[in-house]
């Protein structure tokens, strides 16, 4: 491999054309000099006082939380509480939950709107969700039932705050555990009115507020009608901008005052339609609170840890790893160049870290073991060589598009068992989607199963590849953004189709469309 310039290998560089629209997923925080002198001030008077006080309170919720649940059996507990209990732990838990806010600074809770009686929306879906904060829109809304993990259960003070709101849990380690969840949710949902309220944050994480992530369809399976809820944090300084952790905590703390604004908008009745489609459904809800907000709706979303955009029928990251391999390369000061002598098409090779070292001629031991993990490694510590050819051919950016996925198939097609040629299967195809675009496995191994209803085989062929990742009017664009951006028209320009990176491509199904 030859050693090259920066500039030889400039046509992966994510970073021309017009500005994308901020990542929703970036927390960021911005404090002048005044005003950092301000919160070290406050910071330094205000924060362990109100924080000390804080900590008390939520220990003060225990005996009234622990007090509603105590004698009762899990059958019973099956069933919404009533009597004396209701009355006096959920008063106790109102009272003590808004002091908790209180002294935390949230002087102030505006609230704008009518909040629906539980007949005329059971549920209620909260957005933006931007900091931990969050929880504080359950006071106005008379404390609610939320849908929370399991896990959280072992958590002191709040495994019991749970148990007393009869949560919803949900087990990561459970996989009937989300079949069980949806079927709780459409019963309370359907009880006419007999349970409380349901509140989803539908965005399943924290963002930045500058646009709406993609709403799961948990909240919107039942098919009844949601009252959408907005919370805004109408500061002048942006501590709770700044996501989660013990940073926002403090910052929040040192301000004199903070206010919260929760707005709930008209109650969504789902059309036939959008009742049996839980997706559409959520899509529609989606555009008409980002739309209240001023900010835009996105398809961006998580898988597990991964931040990723929904195009057409397939996912894909939102800022590929191969664009940070890209970068470690280029750091080093090397070109990809040819290192495809090694790969034999659709046979394996795995190899060591040291030989991948002497393959790509680095001799930093940081820089070989960053360059290193961007690959996905066997029980033994080693990588498919073809994952690295394919990946340093991309990067390389000699190759025109068409040859870069016939390169891409050749290395990972296999031997048909009972016809000549070869066929593109499922692994194979979700390692190219992987390493190109970033795509979890799991999304593209259910795309290629869709590819291949049409036909009798179980595998594509090279045809049918590259009319997917060439010709396709959506995925074959997604390949020239993320692989060719330097030659894709201008976002801007008329009749152009929006920057894919941005996570605004698919625009949802309008109600009545």
């Amino acid at each position: 491999m030859s050693q090259g310039s920066p500039g030889d290998w400039a046509p992966l560089d994510p970073t021309p054309g017009p500005p994308a629209p901020p990542n929703p997923f970036v927390h960021e925080l911005h404090l002048s000099r005044l005003q950092r002198v301000k919160f070290c001030l406050l910071g330094a008077l205000l924060a362990p006082i109100r924080v000390l006080l804080a900590f008390i309170v939520l220990f003060l919720l225990w005996p009234f939380a622990w007090l509603q649940v105590a004698g009762l059996t899990e059958e019973q507990l099956q069933e919404p509480i009533t009597g004396w209990r209701k009355t006096v732990c959920h008063n106790g838990v109102l009272g003590l939950s808004r002091l908790l806010f209180f002294l935390l600074g949230f002087l102030r809770i505006r609230v704008r709107g009518q909040r629906a009686t539980r007949l005329q929306a059971p549920v209620l879906v909260a957005a933006p969700h931007s900091t931990f904060f969050d929880p504080i829109v359950l006071l106005p809304c008379d404390l609610p039932k939320v849908v929370s993990r399991a896990e959280n259960l072992s958590v002191p003070v709040i495994g019991a705050l749970l148990r007393f709101n009869q949560a919803i849990l949900v087990s990561r380690h459970d996989p009937a555990s989300r079949r069980r969840v949806v079927e709780e949710v459409r019963r309370r949902a359907t009880s006419g009115g007999k349970w409380p309220q349901v509140l989803f944050f539908p965005e399943g994480t924290c963002s930045n507020k500058k646009a709406l992530l993609k709403f799961k369809p948990g909240a919107f399976i039942a098919g009844v009608p949601v009252q959408p809820v907005l919370i805004r944090y109408p500061n002048s300084l942006v501590s709770l901008r700044a996501g989660r952790g013990l940073k926002v905590l403090w910052l929040t703390a040192s301000q004199p005052c903070s206010i919260v604004d929760v707005e709930f908008l008209p109650v969504y009745r789902p059309s036939p339609e959008e009742s049996r489609d839980p997706t559409l459904y959520a899509n529609n809800v989606q555009r008409v609170m980002a739309q209240a907000l001023g900010i835009p709706a996105t398809e961006c979303e998580f898988v597990g840890s991964l931040p990723v955009i929904v195009v057409g029928r397939l996912k894909v990251a939102l800022e590929p790893q191969l664009w940070e391999l890209g970068k470690v390369l280029r750091k080093a000061g090397l070109s990809p160049g040819c290192a495809d002598t090694g790969a034999e098409p659709g046979r394996s090779r795995m190899i060591s870290q040291e030989e991948f070292a002497r393959q790509l001629q680095l001799s930093d031991p940081q820089m070989v073991a960053g360059a290193f993990s961007y690959f996905q490694q066997d029980a033994s510590g080693l990588v498919d060589f073809r994952d690295v050819t394919l990946a340093l051919a991309a990067l390389d950016g000699s190759r025109s598009l068409e040859e870069l996925t016939c390169l891409a198939f050749e290395l990972f097609a296999e031997e048909q068992a009972e016809a000549p040629g070869r066929l593109l299967y499922k692994d194979g195809f979700s390692t190219i989607l992987h390493l190109l675009l970033g795509s979890p496995r799991p999304a593209a191994v259910a795309l290629h199963a869709e590819l291949c209803q049409a036909g009798p085989r179980q595998g594509l062929s090279l045809c049918q590849f590259q009319e997917f990742s060439l010709h396709h009017p959506l995925h074959g664009k997604l390949f020239s953004t993320y692989l060719r951006p330097s030659q894709t028209p201008d976002a801007s320009s008329p009749g152009s189709t929006p920057a894919l990176a941005n996570g605004t491509v698919q625009t949802p199904k309008q109600k009545g469309d």
